[in-house]
């Protein structure tokens, strides 16, 4: 009987853009990269586009596509975000679906997914219909077709959401075992219980639903899924593919799919190497001919159900009690301290259905002055979030507009929709699933709350804030200094909050030190510059003086100012902002500051920005983060370095005798330590950022820090020293022929591999695959027709592979 085999990646992370902004900022739990999404990218999405096969001995004999190979989605939000972020990972995904289609008879392995993860049986009919069809929307957006399946949040089901899935033309998706109820044959009365997980996972199964719709389902294999995910069963290729072979039953009489599902980031991210045992045992049963490799779509063309299913209702695969984790205090949680609830899961969940069952029939009436039909809009939202340019906007408003809008009515519709779109993602599960109401995915899902209210005022209802706020104080924190929702909004929501004038003054205070175009990108804003001067004075100090107009690129809302910004030297500013009044007291405003300024009245100049500003002063504090801590290392640089040239003096005047003390076994002082670490490290990290990288010089610095047995800075100077090879590769990359270049290159990789940092050659082998496999050919042709610099090429090639742990003698061509 056929074997069929097939997984699934479910590839998701919650959305972690500021809602202002549309950007996410610096997320120092992810150092040394930029924030998390940048991080599991390098561990998991990255490794799965280019994953290793290797033989016995652990040497890469070839590279392939994970996503080309197995089921997977990607959430909407993370694929937004890869796309400008990763956009070599990205196109990666979609070429690999692409490659599916050819190899599986036309079904792309890719499956859609409800857009922004939140739990599909706790949300109203309505957002569950928009996420479905963003889902959709997104999908066709992407892969330049229509998904046959889509993932559902957390698995998490109920009939209805099954009902709207067949409705709006999706064939399938996939459950967990423990959310199948009863099984029967197909046109036979008597149903089989199968709950507790008794239900057979090697075939599909089809849903009738009570509209007269059928949807097919997918019950993964259960015990090897939690095998793959918590089990560890990922340490060895072998054992993998030992284990889903095992999962066939030679006793079963109809073609079999083993399929088994997990989240995507198990394998790389949650378990490293993950990436690699999955292509090791695709890539063994695949050539062992053990089983067929396929994806849903095709198996239900080769194979339609025989046997018609019942649900679980309000069932999930990562909640035992149904889908109560999202709503309740019942158990399921990630751990945390002795004593620690989740009872905050309930007020919480109170709070935003109340605010957005307010802001609903506000929106219904307002939007009905721009929009024929504003539900049917709102679906059709999607569209201006794939594309937010003035174009776009306009073809929308055209299909949906009651009549054509003036500027400010457009400002006013996108607004709407907006606070739509928030409404929804403040429900993205992340913000239930963990243990603590002050963790980062909860405070993100209030972020989105405090954005719809934001949008709201002058718009919709008054007073939501300090309503909403009183709903949320009754969400417990299990941290005394985090006290309740209430009080974590004031302490991590509302310093996010931004408007145009907050990016006015981000735009007044970084202008000292970055110069911006006329038409500047500030995040989800255009700043236009009509006026600007800055002036210095003797030392540090400088004033600029400027008109702005500023006009965010969602909502279009917009709004010219003005603004005077003095720096005083380190990090001490003064600035206003305000509403631009008039040319007039604009240039007076001017003078004033400018005379003040060029008197060195500094109590004047302080007064006056009183004068023409009043309470609206800012300073470094109101920068975004990344530009404030741009600027911050830029005002502390000379500090820096005075403190390094100290603590170089002192390891130069000690070498010798931290030398002789490690001779006669005498600890280090800790001052002599320190002074050794900070020197060596730096030096070691200035010799990969040289323009040539000094290998003798690298070494013998190395040899100082193993010799004093100082701590190397492992992790950033694995970063740094990575991406300066990657560099390397990339211009050999260009220019395949640069002999010498080739051989620097082996003798940097040589010199890593001794040091204690683990290097992340990845990208490194990434390019050199790519360089060998279209370079290698010519130069093996020229060799073999007599030159000899092309010999001397293929030879220096080969143990640069070696180096970066290739078997060249499979992987390349014979000579």
């Amino acid at each position: 009987m056929e074997k069929y085999l097939c997984v699934h990646g479910h590839f998701y992370q919650p959305p972690r853009e500021n809602p202002w902004l549309e950007a996410i900022e610096i997320q120092d739990s992810a150092h040394p990269y930029h924030d998390w999404n940048e991080r599991i990218t390098v561990e998991s999405y990255a490794p799965n586009s280019a994953a290793r096969v290797i033989d016995g001995d652990d040497q890469i004999i070839d590279i392939v596509s994970n996503y080309a190979r197995i089921s997977f989605n990607f959430g909407p939000t993370l694929l937004s975000w890869m796309e400008t972020a990763a956009p070599e990972i990205y196109r990666s995904i979609l070429e690999a679906d692409k490659l599916s289609r050819e190899w599986r008879s036309g079904h792309g392995n890719a499956i859609a997914q409800a857009y922004n993860h939140l739990i599909m049986p706790l949300a109203n009919s309505r957002d569950r219909r928009t996420q479905i069809r963003w889902g959709i929307q997104d999908f066709e957006h992407r892969f330049q077709r229509f998904p046959e399946g889509m993932w559902l949040p957390e698995t998490a089901v109920d009939t209805e959401t099954l009902d709207l899935l067949a409705d709006l033309g999706i064939r399938f998706t996939v459950l967990a075992p423990r959310q199948a109820a009863r099984i029967r044959k197909i046109g036979t009365d008597g149903w089989e219980d199968v709950q507790d997980e008794r239900i057979d996972p090697t075939r599909a199964y089809r849903c009738t639903l009570p509209s007269g719709r059928t949807i097919d389902l997918f019950f993964y294999d259960g015990p090897i899924s939690k095998a793959v995910a918590f089990e560890r069963l990922l340490r060895r290729g072998e054992d993998f593919a030992n284990r889903l072979m095992a999962g066939f039953d030679d006793k079963r009489t109809w073609p079999q799919l083993l399929h088994i599902a997990t989240d995507g980031e198990t394998y790389g991210h949650h378990q490293k190497f993950g990436d690699m045992s999955l292509a090791f045992a695709l890539d063994h049963i695949h050539t062992k001919g053990l089983a067929r490799l396929t994806n849903y779509g095709e198996y239900l063309e080769l194979h339609p159900p025989e046997y018609e299913v019942e649900i679980v209702e309000n069932s999930s695969w990562s909640c035992a009690h149904g889908v109560e984790r999202w709503k309740s205090d019942c158990g399921c949680h990630t751990g945390g301290k002795a004593g620690w609830t989740q009872e905050w899961r309930a007020p919480l969940r109170e709070a935003l259905d109340w605010l957005r069952d307010e802001l609903t029939p506000a929106y219904e009436t307002r939007a009905r002055e721009y929009l024929k039909e504003p539900w049917r809009a709102r679906d059709d939202y999607i569209r201006l979030i794939l594309d937010r340019s003035e174009d776009s906007l306009n073809r929308f408003l055209g299909d949906h507009g009651t009549r054509i809008l003036n500027p400010e009515e457009k400002v006013d519709t996108v607004r709407l929709l907006e606070i739509q779109r928030q409404t929804m993602l403040m429900y993205t599960s992340c913000g239930w699933f963990f243990n603590e109401l002050s963790g980062i995915e909860t405070v993100q899902v209030i972020k989105y709350a405090a954005a719809a209210i934001h949008l709201s005022r002058g718009l919709l209802n008054e007073g939501l804030e300090e309503k909403f706020l009183q709903k949320l104080a009754q969400a417990k924190s299990n941290i005394p200094d985090h006290r309740d929702g209430a009080h974590i909004y004031d302490k991590f929501v509302r310093p996010s909050i931004i408007d145009v004038k907050k990016v006015g003054a981000h735009y007044a205070v970084s202008s000292l030190f970055e110069e911006y175009p006329d038409n500047a990108t500030i995040y989800a804003y255009t700043v236009a510059r009509e006026h600007y001067n800055m002036f210095q004075a003797a030392g540090r100090t400088r004033l600029a003086i400027g008109k702005i107009c500023v006009t965010s690129n969602i909502t279009r809302d917009h709004e010219c100012m003005s603004f005077s910004v003095i720096h005083f030297g380190e990090h001490s500013f003064n600035g206003g902002v305000r509403t631009f009044i008039g040319d007039d007291q604009y240039e007076s405003m001017k003078n004033e500051m400018v005379q003040s300024f060029e008197t060195g009245n500094v109590a004047e100049i302080v007064r006056l920005m009183d004068k023409h500003f009043g309470m609206h002063s800012y300073s470094l504090k109101d920068l975004f983060i990344e530009e404030q801590r741009k600027i911050l290392n830029l005002v502390i640089t000379s500090t820096i370095e005075e403190y390094e040239a100290a603590f170089r003096g002192m390891f130069e005047n000690s070498r010798q005798l931290m030398g002789f003390l490690k001779e006669t076994t005498v600890p280090l002082p800790t001052a002599f330590r320190t002074a050794a670490e900070l020197t060596l490290n730096l030096d070691l990290k200035r010799v990969f950022m040289e323009e040539r990288i000094d290998v003798d010089r690298a070494r013998s610095i190395a040899e100082d820090i193993k010799r004093l047995e100082v701590p190397m800075a492992s992790e950033e100077l694995e970063f740094i020293a990575r991406r300066r090879v990657e560099q390397m590769l990339d211009e050999l990359a260009e220019n395949p022929s640069a002999f010498t270049l080739l051989q620097e290159i082996r003798e940097v990789i040589e010199l890593l591999k001794p040091l204690p940092i683990e290097i992340n050659f990845w990208q490194m082998q990434n390019i050199y695959y790519r360089m060998a496999k279209t370079a290698y050919m010519d130069f093996l042709r020229s060799a073999k027709a007599g030159d000899q610099d092309a010999h001397n090429w293929i030879e220096a090639v080969k143990r640069l592979g070696k180096s970066l742990f290739f078997n060249i003698e499979i992987m390349l061509p014979k000579d």
